[in-house]
């Protein structure tokens, strides 16, 4: 598949996710075998405004690429002059989110909202693509409910409004994060349209990757996954080749990645406490290692960045003596 300049056969994305797939993340994941990255979803009528949070949102480096920029909204003119505004940053793509399920979002038509309102759904599309010379893609679900599957027209009219590529994950809006994502959808789909399809839900292990793409996507994104498992990119890679499986990270690997990331996060991140805000992160790195009741304590704790890089190196020197 191609997305901009970049040809690209069976690429592994990272997903974006609120608060979760800043620089810093993306930086980490791509490090460790994510082909494609985009940013969190920043909302187009903050960046028509120009607002200072949302436009450091969406900085982008060349490491990462090829990175799309993910916006949402429900006005079809703020996509547009939102899409031109993104496009001064030089992303490779331009990405709608279409699929968010939160409340107070879809309550005012934004993300999955749309799939209630398919003209509107179809104006947002539009117009974004109108706003930029980069391509737009799109993120969506199945529908809103499960007596509501669109998918398929909603597929056909994103091809149709000139969308260069279509991520689809597999449940309805109603089903947020519950149950299991269907991705019998995906072949449906595949068949019905000729732009790039990537498939996205419940991507936890190398396995999973393999089935999904047995689907006939063109890709597959992983959220929670790499959350928990930054390491999902290389170890699927390494499996889709040679049917083997990497074994796991060592802690002292685990605990490297970490100090990295920490570290790149206390770079990029523009709050007051951003040692606080990575605590978010330590569960993905540290769950299942021995004896880190104390160590996870301690880290609730830590506020200081020097502080909590000796901490995390003393657990790691402690558990390889």
């Amino acid at each position: 598949m191609k997305i901009a300049t970049h040809r690209l056969h069976q690429p592994l994305v990272l997903a974006p996710m609120e608060d979760i797939t800043d620089l810093a993340f993306r930086l980490v994941c791509k490090r460790l075998g994510a082909d494609i990255t985009v940013t969190e979803f920043t909302a187009a009528e903050a960046l028509i405004r120009k607002i200072p949070k949302a436009l450091k949102k969406i900085e982008v480096l060349d490491e990462e690429r090829p990175v799309g920029i993910q916006l949402f909204g429900s006005r079809p003119e703020a996509l547009k002059e939102a899409a031109a505004v993104a496009e001064q940053l030089n992303p490779d793509f331009i990405d709608i989110n279409c699929g968010c399920w939160v409340k107070n979002h879809v309550a005012r038509l934004e993300g999955a909202g749309l799939l209630k309102d398919l003209k509107l759904f179809e104006a947002v599309v539009r117009a974004t693509v109108s706003g930029t010379k980069l391509p737009v893609t799109v993120k969506t679900r199945l529908g809103w409910d499960d007596n509501s599957i669109v998918i398929m027209d909603v597929a056909k009219m994103i091809e149709d409004s000139g969308a260069k590529m279509l991520t689809l994950h597999c449940r309805t809006r109603s089903q947020a994060h519950r149950g299991f994502a269907e991705w019998s959808w995906l072949e449906k789909v595949k068949k019905s349209i000729s732009i790039p399809l990537i498939g996205n839900g419940d991507i936890i292990t190398p396995k999973d990757v393999k089935t999904m793409f047995e689907t006939g996507c063109d890709g597959v994104m992983i959220g929670r996954g790499a959350v928990s498992n930054p390491w999902i990119f290389q170890q699927a890679k390494h499996y889709m080749k040679t049917g083997k499986l990497l074994p796991a990270p060592s802690i002292q690997d685990k605990i490297t990645t970490c100090i990295e990331h920490l570290k790149l996060s206390c770079k990029v991140k523009t709050c007051r406490k951003p040692v606080v805000a990575f605590r978010k992160h330590y569960a993905g790195y540290i769950t299942g290692m021995p004896n880190i009741s104390h160590l996870r304590t301690d880290l609730m704790k830590i506020e200081d960045l020097d502080t909590a890089i000796d901490r995390l190196t003393t657990y790691s020197n402690s558990i390889i003596k």
